[in-house]
Parts: structure tokens; sequence; C-alpha cells
């Protein structure tokens, strides 16, 4: 049989960033999935970082992290819940990344002493890396991500590799631009264009003329403004796309697809869909849409002061776990967030925790407000409010516990009290050793780790399995020394490693709590829209009892 040509489909975005570039490139995998294409998804960052490790997530978003432990931009985590798809490191590379292989293999001489030259190396060390992927996924269509906007010095040289791929295979790569489109006049609904118009003007001189447009705009695009459009950018009738602000982003495959988006991908590329079945997820969205009740949850850090500003792609897989498990319900989550500090300044102000039905407290690292989330920690436990701790949540609930039921005064984590007299959470005695050689990577958990769970416990009936594998990133664990005192006091250690080396779950009993939880490692990295996490599940239907009508809820 003759072999499949490979397909490429490339998204970049314009006019501005933050255009919605990660979940474009999501959705256009999902529609072509629906139509029984097997699709992969890329993410390039330009920035010198060889990883999203070192990033900071107040400024740069979520670090996700894959299986193998890749760190990664938030988008991944996107590709993976549309797609419903486990991705590896050669689904992610940086400027960084790259330059860091093409001179590791210069020194190695495996250029047999030429001159090594910014083009065509690099370029074609983009290329190779998209092949790689493409193989190791047996895809017929590689959807990849350039990130910044065009225009930036920064991509240019990501943006030569599509070029010279599309010289070399024109029929088989298709450049799509996500392009925002502002809107003046009173009501704000006229749509302007030139923006857009400029922004192709900086793909053409770099050799490039979008094959698509997406056009981001607040309202639908009106077919005077697609027309205009595809006459001023050299664009063939139809080649402009809506794409209008929306509620859910899982709406948005539905609105490409309705907008026949698809179409004109498999006319371009002379791909021969299979199929057209999206029912199950637009059951999924419908589902969500038609949400009869509202819970409301607290998720408690530490920069979510007045006057600060919350980034919430710092907590975009929280989130969207929170979206999962509730649209499963039947129900849809007001989430709030909680400032920790507040609770230290003022701490009459826990009662302020009634009004909510769940509280999370997250991952995150640091000494600043941690004294307020122990303090939520411990309200949420003695007055019943369903609490659920992620990763630091987890930690400090093992802190909260040993303090305040085994009788541990001033036990603590080292992170936060090296000297503590009772070092319930501490790094493990190998990762001291890392530490001490100043070998740093080795001293955190990174990607998947299996994990044994006690028969009967929470967990267990939450995942209706014995044994599970999650993902990690973390360098503090639960001391071993203290886990006999806490376990004789209450507290159920319901997952551990398999050589029961490390604890990975804590829980309190039904019959003491609704839902009191913590989990060592990230369950939010795993959920997906049609498959949410049974941990996130299981913590939404103990919320529910307290629901609201949506009607009655504030906005």
């Amino acid at each position: 049989m003759k072999k499949k040509k490979t397909k490429y489909i490339f998204v970049v975005g314009g006019v501005m960033s933050g255009v919605g570039k990660g979940i474009a490139s999501a959705s256009i995998g999902k529609i072509l999935q629906s139509r029984g294409i097997e699709v992969t998804a890329l993410k390039i960052d330009p920035y010198v970082n060889v990883d999203a490790g070192t990033m900071n997530p107040t400024e740069h978003g979520e670090v996700f992290v894959l299986n193998d432990g890749t760190e990664c931009d938030q988008d991944m985590g996107n590709y993976e819940r549309f797609l419903n798809r486990d991705l590896s490191q050669t689904n992610y590379m940086t400027t960084g990344s790259v330059y860091l292989s093409v001179i590791q293999r210069e020194r190695n001489l495996e250029f047999g002493g030429k001159q090594v030259e910014v083009v065509p190396r690099i370029p074609l060390e983009i290329i190779e890396r998209i092949n790689k992927a493409i193989t190791k996924a047996k895809a017929e269509v590689a959807i990849t991500e350039i990130g910044g906007t065009v225009g930036e010095y920064e991509n240019i040289l990501f943006l030569e590799a599509v070029r010279m791929l599309k010289i070399k295979n024109p029929e088989d790569v298709l450049l799509v631009l996500v392009s925002h489109v502002p809107a003046l006049g009173a009501g704000g609904n006229e749509l302007k264009t030139k923006p857009t118009q400029h922004a192709v003007r900086s793909l053409n001189a770099v050799g490039l003329n979008p094959d698509i447009i997406l056009a981001r705009a607040h309202i639908p695009m009106d077919k005077k403004r697609k027309e205009k459009i595809e006459f001023m950018c050299s664009l063939q009738k139809g080649d402009v796309i809506s794409a209008p602000n929306v509620k859910n982003i899982y709406e948005v495959p539905i609105n490409f697809e309705n907008d026949g988006l698809a179409d004109r991908i498999f006319k371009k590329l002379k791909i021969k869909p299979r199929q057209k079945d999206m029912k199950e997820w637009r059951t999924m969205v419908k589902k969500m849409q038609n949400a009869k009740k509202t819970i409301r949850i607290g998720i408690v850090g530490k920069y979510f002061g007045t006057g600060e500003f919350v980034l919430e792609d710092s907590y975009i897989s929280v989130i969207e776990a929170i979206k999962h498990a509730s649209g499963a319900h039947g129900s849809r989550s007001d989430i709030q967030w909680v400032n920790s500090e507040q609770f230290e300044k003022n701490p009459s102000s826990l009662k302020e925790l009634k009004e909510f039905d769940g509280i999370i407290v997250p991952g995150g690292f640091g000494s600043r407000g941690v004294e307020g989330k122990i303090s939520v920690v411990k309200y949420c436990r003695e007055n019943k409010i369903p609490y659920f701790g992620l990763c630091y949540g987890m930690q400090l609930a093992v802190v909260e516990f040993a303090r305040n039921v085994v009788g541990m005064k001033g036990a603590n984590t080292t992170e936060i009290n090296p000297k503590t007299p009772y070092p319930v959470i501490d790094i493990m005695p190998e990762q001291k050793k890392n530490l001490k050689e100043k070998n740093y990577g080795a001293t955190m958990r990174l990607g998947a780790y299996p994990a044994n769970l006690k028969k009967g416990s929470i967990a267990e009936t939450s995942y209706d399995m014995s044994k599970i594998s999650e993902r990690h990133r973390h360098r503090y664990e639960v001391n071993p020394l203290f886990i006999d005192k806490m376990v004789k006091a209450g507290l159920t250690f319901s997952g551990s490693s398999p050589n029961g080396e490390f604890m990975e779950i804590a829980e309190l009993p039904r019959n003491i709590h609704p839902f009191f939880l913590g989990t060592q490692f990230h369950p939010e990295l795993k959920s997906r829209p049609l498959s949410p996490h049974p941990l996130f599940l299981t913590f939404i239907k103990a919320c529910l009892p307290a629901g609201r009508p949506v009607s009655k809820i504030k906005k």
C-alpha cells in the first residue's frame, strides 16, 4: 500500500498575545479527530529556557507536567484535554532546547566539520523534531502552535521552518493565523479588519501567507468583514472563520465545525474524512450549558488579595478539572479566589468559609500565607466542609493534623521551618544527598509514578481500582518517622508508592468527614472533559448537597 503523506498544520497568532492559539490548535485537532483523522499536537515556545520548569507561573501561566516528567507550557494541557491523548517530550520544544540540541550535535562532530549556520540548521532541527513527534504518535496530521505573535523577532526561525517545509511540500502544509479583530463604535460592534491586514503583511515579510484566518472577536464576524479580509489578504472565499468569545472553551470546536473549518482544511490538504461524529462532545457541552445547580468552590492561595491580579492561567488545570467534574454531575462551579493571608491578620474571618460548598488548596511553595492555609485546613476539618488538598495542600493538611490532632506542637514542613521539632514534611535522605552535591534535578519527583490504594478508602472507591499512576511535581514528602503516630490518631494514608516509601494520598474516613483528602500528586493534570478525574468527581459530589439553584447565584 502506498504510504499516506504526512500533513502539517501550523498555527500562529496575530495583532496581540493571548489571542487563543492554544485553544484554536486543540479545537482544530478535535474536529479532525472527530472526522476519523489521527492527529498529534505540538507547542513551540520562543524562549531561551530549555523547558518551562524555571518559568514563573504568575507571569507565564501554569507549568504543565507530562507523564515522562517534561515541564512544559499550559497549552500542552489543552491539547491533552481536547484530544484525550497523553503527549510526551517530543511534542514540546523551546528556542533554548532547539539550540542546545544543535550545539551538542556540533560538539559531537555530527556535522562532519562543516560550518554550522543558524539557517538552515535551526529550522531543519525544528522540522526533524516535528517529524519525530509524528512518527511516535503514528499521526496523519501534526498541528503545531508557534508561540508569540507574528512580527516578533523571537519566532522568526520557526516561521522559516514553516516556509522551508511549505516550499518542499506545498500541498501538505497549512498555515492558520489566529488574529484579533478589535471593535469600535458606540455599541462596540464595529469590527475593524486593519490590524489583521497588518499581521498578514508581517507574515508576507518572511515569505508566508496564511491559508486560513480565524477571526477572534467578542462577537461573530459578519459576512461583509469576512469578505474584506479575504480580499485584502489574498484568501479564497470561505477561508475566514469566525472565532467569537465563548463562555465555555469546549464550545470552540463546535463553533469551528459549524462554520465549516474542517471542510476547508480537508479541501486544502486533500484529505478525505472517514466519519463525522462529535456527538459525545456536543452532549458533554450541552450538559455543562444546561446545569441546574451551581456550587461555590473556594480556591485558597497567597496572591489573591485586594488589588492583586489573579492570573487564572496559573491554576488552569485545577479550574478545568473542576469544570469537568461539575459538568458530569449536571452542575456548574462558581470559583472564588480566597487570600490565605487574611486569615492570619483576622482569624475571625475564617467563618466566611461557610459560604463555600467546598475548599481547594492547590499546589504552591514558599512561606507567605502558609499559616493562613493551615488555619483553613483546620476550619474545614472541624466544620465538615469538603476539603481537597493538591500537593502543597496535602502537605499542609498533614501539618495541621499533626499539630492539632496528634499534639505535635510546632510541627511543620522543613521547607518553611528547617528547625521544626516535628518535621512531618521533609526531603527524603536520597534527595538531601543530591541537594548537597548540587544535583538539583534529582531532588524533584517529576512525571508519572505508580501508587497502591487502600481497600475501602475514599481514594480506592473513587478510582474503582487498587493501582493507579499519577503525575508529580514536588520535592518534599511525608516524613516516614511520623506516619504511625498520625495513623493511630485517625489519619489514613490511603495511597502509597509500591515500596511503601512515599505517602501519596491522605484522607479522613467518611464516618468522620464528608470529604477530607489530599494528594501528593497533581490529579488535575490528568482530568479530561470526556473523562473527569475520579477524585474531582468525588469531591464535587460531596459539595453538591449544598448546591444552589443556578438562577439564585449572585453574578
